[in-house]
């Protein structure tokens, strides 16, 4: 059965969604637990007696914290051995109480302190401190003249965050399966004179109606601006023989989801159809690339290499691949590692990735298909099936 494309009502659709009943598991205390020991051993390897997590994702994925960084420090302090602590304002105290799911002291300072300081008068400056290299600069700043020296935590970090466990596989499943159905439901609504700005709000309204805190992001684009990849400043209405792409995301449990489907509202040209069936090719080789050892770069050369056999490209030359094949995606919507020429990272069973090798026809139009995936033992494994045809981008 195909999913029709336009003749609906938003009301109609959003009733037809309704909220998800089949809910991932959120993450438990002790898997917080074993990721904090885990990263404490690569910490050791790495010759740190410390690792300072900077608030957000990666905070998050320690501690079960989801907040955002702000001017204000709040941190987690992983040390070598013993209980971490939390360096936060005191008139925080209680909220973070409420969300933290690990065992923590509190290095807690007023408005007027130096919180960096106070961490290292009450527990002693570090030999040697691994920073999250998304710690502000004048944080890291402040560490760097308090101990004796530092390293970049970033491998200790993501050497955990990069290979997802069975329940983060679970959580980023249902995002993504979520959005997907929204996706459908954004495709029934449509119609001639429609606006872009209309159907975000939709589709924001449809992740809610699904449970989550509604879309992460959402772009809408039509004709001409699909040859932008992250489309125009302006808001646009749908023409009849027009394609539509549309790429949008939520989030489980802080995990992503983040899908694009590109199709035709009506009769598109020859060279659109073309172009949509070399993407389609693309992605398929990127797809099939994937095996455990291979170098993440080299997923990224299987797409380009289909688009500059049919005389696209090379490289990043338009018309062809404006950018990277992909992306890692978990706790941000884009993390390490990445799909590119350069990124060496072996693929590991456990790794996820965005599979989007856009091509654009610079002005005229662009196309892209955008799939998740995790490497498998053997190969890789799709979150969601990607798009069949043209015409039919749900099948």
């Amino acid at each position: 059965m195909t999913t029709m494309i336009g003749g609906s009502d938003r009301e109609t659709e959003l009733a037809r969604l309704g909220r998800w009943s089949d809910w991932a598991p959120a993450i438990t205390r002790a898997e917080y637990t074993a990721r904090i020991e885990a990263a404490r051993t690569r910490m050791i390897d790495a010759g740190a007696d410390a690792m300072v997590v900077n608030v957000g994702p990666s905070m998050r994925y320690f501690t079960g914290l989801a907040w955002s960084p702000t001017e204000r420090l709040v941190a987690l302090v992983i040390p070598r051995s013993g209980t971490p602590r939390v360096i936060c304002p005191v008139f925080e105290r209680g909220s973070l109480d409420a969300e933290l799911q690990i065992e923590a002291e509190y290095v807690l300072w007023e408005e007027e302190e130096d919180a960096v300081a106070l961490e290292c008068r009450a527990h002693g400056p570090a030999t040697c401190l691994a920073l999250d290299p998304l710690l502000s600069f004048g944080h890291a700043r402040r560490f760097m003249a308090l101990v004796g020296s530092t390293i970049d935590a970033g491998a200790i970090i993501d050497g955990g965050r990069m290979l997802k466990s069975p329940q983060e596989l679970a959580l980023l499943q249902q995002a993504k399966t979520m959005t997907l159905e929204v996706h459908k439901a954004a495709a029934r609504i449509l119609a001639p004179g429609i606006r872009a700005s209309e159907v975000i709000r939709f589709i924001d309204d449809a992740h809610r109606t699904l449970g989550t805190s509604g879309s992460y992001f959402c772009a809408v684009q039509f004709g001409h601006a699909t040859a932008y990849p992250h489309g125009l400043p302006y808001d646009q209405e749908l023409e009849e023989n027009q394609l539509v792409l549309i790429d949008t995301g939520c989030r489980v449990e802080g995990y992503h989801s983040d899908i694009t489907r590109t199709y035709a509202f009506g009769k598109v040209s020859a060279l659109e159809a073309e172009t949509w069936e070399l993407e389609k090719a693309a992605q398929a080789a990127a797809f099939a690339a994937v095996r455990p050892g291979v170098p993440c770069e080299e997923v990224d050369a299987a797409a380009r290499d289909v688009i500059a056999a049919a005389g696209l490209g090379p490289d990043y030359a338009l018309p062809g691949l404006p950018h990277r094949t992909g992306h890692g995606i978990g706790l941000a919507i884009h993390e390490p590692a990445y799909l590119v020429r350069g990124d060496t990272t072996p693929l590991q069973p456990g790794m996820c990735f965005s599979n989007e090798p856009m091509i654009v026809h610079p002005e005229r139009f662009g196309v892209r298909l955008e799939d998740h995936f995790h490497v498998t033992e053997t190969g890789a494994a799709w979150f969601t099936e990607p798009q069949t045809a043209l015409e039919r981008p749900f099948a």
